[in-house]
């Protein structure tokens, strides 16, 4: 039987790509929720127009905006298995999904997350400080818990009873190493797949800016240290 699959994509004034980002997720899917997260474009109605839900959540930051969607399927009567996460921006390449869930029902691994690695991005789709930082992250969860994560790719797959398990707390940049971090800690089966990554549409909301690169850093080796001493 085949199973109930939600994509949670968080955007914020992501207009131009919202609508390439949903054409392209497989038929697999049975629900698409795009939460709009403070947008003031037509992120919403293009959203809407290409047949996602669409929920909007004031409180900036991308931490809220997956609570968002993680609390609509929470009231939802019937409840998927697998929920995967993927940006608004079509820096993914959404028709991946079908690889990046493929471990989840095939081997049964509870969580998939989608690595960039270097031989399939496209020149200049991640920043020297984003390469940087993954590698320094990734690096200190192989030294402190023998994590094999190799990236913080923002397009990944869980188990949705996993998922609610690890009671995510995070609300802005440190959302995908929280989720990492916890599951190592609950030992969860994890692997990742090699994705495809291309330049964003618009300007990056966190790389594109040193204000956003900075805070993103701290929240990153702050999960980090502080789950290290637990």
């Amino acid at each position: 039987m085949k199973p109930i699959i939600k994509v949670i994509i968080p955007a914020y004034n992501e207009q131009d790509a919202i609508t390439k980002v949903i054409n392209d997720i497989p038929k697999i899917v049975d629900e698409i929720i795009v939460i709009s997260n403070n947008s003031t474009d037509n992120t919403e109605i293009n959203a809407q127009n290409a047949g996602a839900t669409v929920l909007k959540e004031s409180r900036k930051g991308y931490g809220y905006a997956c609570l968002k969607g993680i609390d609509y399927i929470e009231k939802q009567k019937i409840k998927p298995e697998i929920v995967v996460f993927l940006d608004g921006d079509y820096s993914d390449y959404p028709e991946q999904l079908t690889a990046i869930i493929a471990p989840i029902i095939n081997d049964n691994i509870d969580f998939v997350v989608g690595a960039r690695v270097k031989k399939l991005r496209e020149k200049g789709s991640m920043t020297p400080q984003q390469i940087f930082g993954n590698w320094l992250a990734t690096f200190l969860m192989k030294l402190l818990f023998r994590a094999k994560f190799t990236d913080l790719g923002p397009f990944r797959a869980i188990k949705y009873d996993k998922l609610l398990a690890l009671n995510m707390q995070d609300k802005t940049y440190g959302w995908t190493v929280e989720m990492q971090l916890k599951a190592l800690k609950q030992k969860l089966t994890y692997t990742e797949i090699f994705v495809k990554y291309r330049n964003r549409i618009g300007v990056s909301k966190v790389s594109g800016t040193i204000k956003g690169t900075i805070f993103a850093g701290i929240k990153i080796l702050g999960w980090i240290f502080k789950y290290s001493f637990k």
